[in-house]
């Protein structure tokens, strides 16, 4: 299971997100997803802690908490949607337009 965390300052590092969630148990991975073209952090993150149960308890402490001036939205962390192509009948790279073979 992993741990959805919204509405986090832009100046949160993995070190401060992992030790908010410690008091609550082991940690073992925070990611900190940061926009591709201006390399700045996106406000929200994911942690997965050792046990789920750890995580349920550091979930209902923090959901609603106030951290670095914003009030956290944390939450189960729902598995990734597939996102299709950016052209309709799923193809995949090289020129959208027919080529007539």
């Amino acid at each position: 299971m992993s741990i959805y965390v919204g509405n986090l300052s832009y100046d949160v590092t993995d070190a401060d997100l992992t030790s908010v969630f410690a008091e609550y148990g082991s940690v073992k991975r925070v990611q900190l997803p940061v926009d591709r073209e201006t390399g700045r952090m996106r406000g929200f993150g994911f942690v997965e802690m050792s046990a789920d149960s750890e995580e349920a308890i550091a979930i209902e402490a923090l959901d609603g908490a106030e951290w670095m001036g914003r009030d956290l939205k944390v939450n189960k962390a729902r598995p990734r949607e597939e996102r299709g192509g950016s052209f309709s009948g799923g193809r995949r790279g090289g020129n959208h337009f027919s080529r007539g073979y």
